[in-house]
């Protein structure tokens, strides 16, 4: 139990640091919107309405990237559809970014309140996004306690989460948005559990979710944290061949990369890396501040590195 508490606040560090590439993505699903089904991104038999500005919301992010114009579509989204708990969703993990702890608890606040409005119409959804809200408000008491008191008062938080995610699973166990957003929980608290086995959690993804380039970048993510770099790339490229706008997969590329050259002490890699970091980079006007921070310290890194190779 003494490995666990800190093992958990890193878990909850780790999923709300990285909220653009990694939570936001789980739980605000990139709409892949079909004719047939333009209020579902998920192509189900039976839809489940999304709204309009929340789904523009998604799209402005997940397929192109583009953080300010999902901020204008979430401001009419929260006007216009208050009822879509995942318009939350995608509000705390941008309060986030920006260091708002306020608004953070607040947006926590409003995802569990409109995920259990809609349990009783939509249950599946709404449990589903019961489990998100706990999840984020774990995340604001590890932000605001920090240390052992702050992981020890997540944990009951993330007990809570699985909770209503075993009831979505219960009503539903195939479905792609459900399996979407277990599948990247399981297999980031696989990565950092000592113990853990994430070939469930990636089979998870691999067979269940949807839609495909979110499911393959979530195990691009599993496997660059699990330092195996050959899968992660191959995942990473299939992500990219599903968005290819989005600079943040060139980013998770560059990332893969870097570590792939590193290991292997290849130039080639680390100046494919540098390639792929510079690419992100040319739409940097359309990122957070912090990520593109973080985007230029990683690229230099690779830089560095690839100049002290030569030597």
């Amino acid at each position: 139990m003494t490995q666990l508490f800190p093992t958990t606040k890193i878990v909850f560090t780790k999923l709300s640091r990285f909220a653009q590439t990694s939570l936001t993505t789980a739980i605000a699903f990139s709409l892949w919107v079909t004719p047939s089904l333009a209020g579902d991104p998920f192509g189900r038999n039976e839809p489940h309405q999304i709204g309009d500005h929340t789904e523009a919301a998604f799209k402005a992010i997940f397929q192109q990237g583009n953080y300010p114009a999902a901020e204008r579509h979430l401001k009419e989204a929260l006007a216009k559809e208050p009822n879509e708990p995942l318009a939350y969703a995608m509000q705390a993990s941008l309060a986030y970014t920006k260091g708002d702890v306020t608004g953070l608890n607040t947006y926590s606040q409003q995802i569990l309140d409109a995920g259990q409005k809609l349990v009783a119409s939509d249950p599946l959804r709404g449990n589903l996004y019961t489990a998100v809200g706990h999840f984020f408000e774990g995340a604001v008491i590890v932000t605001r306690e920090g240390g052992a008191k702050g992981a020890t008062q997540a944990l009951g938080r993330l007990r809570q989460v699985y909770q209503y995610l075993d009831k979505a699973e219960a009503i539903s166990p195939k479905d792609p948005e459900l399996n979407l957003l277990k599948g990247y929980m399981d297999l980031m608290l696989s990565v950092n559990l000592p113990f853990a086995n994430p070939d469930e959690a990636i089979g998870r993804l691999e067979t269940s979710a949807a839609p495909r380039y979110l499911a393959d970048r979530g195990i691009a993510i599993g496997y660059r944290d699990l330092k195996q770099y050959t899968q992660a790339l191959d995942y990473a490229n299939q992500a990219i061949a599903g968005a290819p706008d989005n600079p943040e997969l060139y980013y998770l590329k560059a990332q893969i990369l870097k570590e792939k050259g590193r290991r292997e002490k290849s130039q080639e890699l680390l100046r494919d890396a540098i390639a792929n970091f510079d690419k992100a980079l040319t739409k940097k006007s359309q990122l957070p501040a912090s990520l593109v921070k973080q985007i230029e310290r990683e690229r230099n890194s690779a830089v560095n590195q690839l100049n002290n190779s030569g030597r």
